[in-house]
């Protein structure tokens, strides 16, 4: 019986996130159920705040990089050792033993894949969006919903595509879908709500739909980012 136990290497890329980067920090440490998470590099975009300090403070690796998420998760994937990349945002925390959930997905022969995930919100609005997640399609999918993928697999396809300033998760996970079993693991990440009750709930859903239907209908990058700035961006 082979003895091979992977290794993890989680991901977060950040900017001027000094209140929540200890909360995801502490919630890995609270959730994690075994010691195979090899590193924690928290990618810093060039953050003006204790964001930095904070992330050593709270055990992770801080690397500096150029701002943009795509280009972050990238520098951080190249310099990870683990065999397993989890890519997870700032504001959203894993559920309990999320690392043995991901392990047993290896194991059952997935490469990649996600968990579901929920608002930290009592708002049904949130909670039918929140249970879309659920669903195996990729129109169902998005960053905060954190994401698992082999090292070699995510090497081997080039990472994310850096000319896409927002949609870069949703843009790699579709090429993912065609090559791969995309794998729904059954437990929620808690996301936070805060730019849905900023912006209002109804319109900020309203807009990252036009944000998927421009991209289905084939709008570069640059314009799904100039979609964003008007509409989204505070």
């Amino acid at each position: 019986m082979s003895s091979y136990q992977p290794t993890i290497s989680i991901i977060i890329p950040v900017l001027n996130e000094a209140n929540y980067i200890k909360k995801v920090l502490l919630s890995i440490s609270k959730n994690a159920g075994s010691n195979r998470i090899k590193e924690i590099l928290v990618v810093d975009g060039g953050s003006s705040d204790e964001t930095p300090s904070n992330a050593r403070d709270y055990g992770a690796t801080v690397i500096n990089s150029i701002k943009g998420r795509a280009v972050q998760m990238n520098f951080g994937a190249a310099i990870a050792t683990g065999e397993i990349l989890y890519f997870l945002h700032v504001d959203s925390l894993p559920p309990k033993h999320f690392d043995l959930a991901i392990f047993q997905a290896l194991k059952e022969g997935h490469e990649v894949g996600c968990f579901q995930m929920r608002f930290n919100s009592d708002s049904n609005f949130l909670k039918f969006f929140a249970w879309c997640t659920k669903i195996n399609h990729q129109i169902c999918r998005g960053g905060d919903q954190s994401l698992f993928i082999t090292n070699k697999l995510f090497h081997e396809n080039n990472g994310f595509n850096e000319n896409y300033i927002i949609y870069e998760d949703n843009e790699f996970i579709g090429r993912m879908y065609k090559l791969k079993p995309f794998k729904i693991i059954p437990a929620a990440v808690t996301t936070s709500a805060r730019r849905y009750e900023e912006r209002g709930m109804v319109m900020l859903q309203w807009h990252f739909a036009m944000i998927h239907l421009k991209h289905y209908l084939g709008a570069r990058p640059n314009e799904l980012h100039q979609y964003y700035l008007k509409y989204i961006a505070i």
